[in-house]
């Protein structure tokens, strides 16, 4: 009993150390902007400067996103899945490969669930309050990324904190792709 307990609190110290305030964890700000032309944004780092690019493809049958580098390189395609029975989108590579496939669990008793396929390694897991910006992404029992809201005063505007050392550009793709499907077409 003694073991776990211990084996808990150094778990939440290391999340404190990675998340807290002055955590390791690099944080992306995600701002919206309602009016724009194709659903075009930018994602800022921590000092407000670009970071990320996200190109909404209009005039197309199936929702599509890309997400750029500064330098126009792209990082992940986006794009809905029709047809399936329950919410689908996958996230490419630059190459087309599927990266990811994200779902939303069918069954969600108190808390929203989705999961997240990862091509070549470990699944992911998205738990808490999609609705309003307020979950977490994990490996099993690890912490790999974390979103909120409370973090801005702006509407629309979320931010997302990765573990150093994570797949950043996907880790972002996963939180727009869960804030398409949650919050639908706006």
């Amino acid at each position: 009993m003694r073991g776990r307990q211990q084996a808990r609190r150094e778990d939440r110290q290391q999340e404190r150390e990675t998340f807290g305030r002055r955590g390791t964890a690099v944080r992306y700000q995600v701002r919206q902007r309602m009016v724009a032309i194709g659903d075009d944004f930018w994602i800022e780092d921590s000092d407000g400067r670009r970071a990320y690019k996200v190109d909404g493809k209009a005039l197309r049958i199936r929702k599509t996103l890309l997400i750029e580098d500064l330098q126009g390189n792209l990082q992940c395609r986006v794009q809905e899945r029709m047809l399936r029975v329950r919410d689908t989108m996958e996230i490419e590579g630059p190459d087309g490969k599927t990266m990811a496939t994200v779902r939303k669990a069918l069954i969600t008793p108190v808390r929203d669930r989705w999961t997240v396929k990862i091509g070549g390694g470990p699944d992911l897991e998205v738990q808490g309050n999609i609705l309003h910006h307020e979950y977490t992404i994990g490996d099993g029992d690890r912490k790999i990324a974390e979103v909120s809201k409370k973090w801005f005063r702006l509407r629309d505007t979320y931010g997302v904190a990765v573990e150093p050392g994570q797949n950043e550009g996907l880790i972002l793709a996963v939180a727009i792709v869960i804030d398409m499907m949650a919050h639908g077409g706006r």
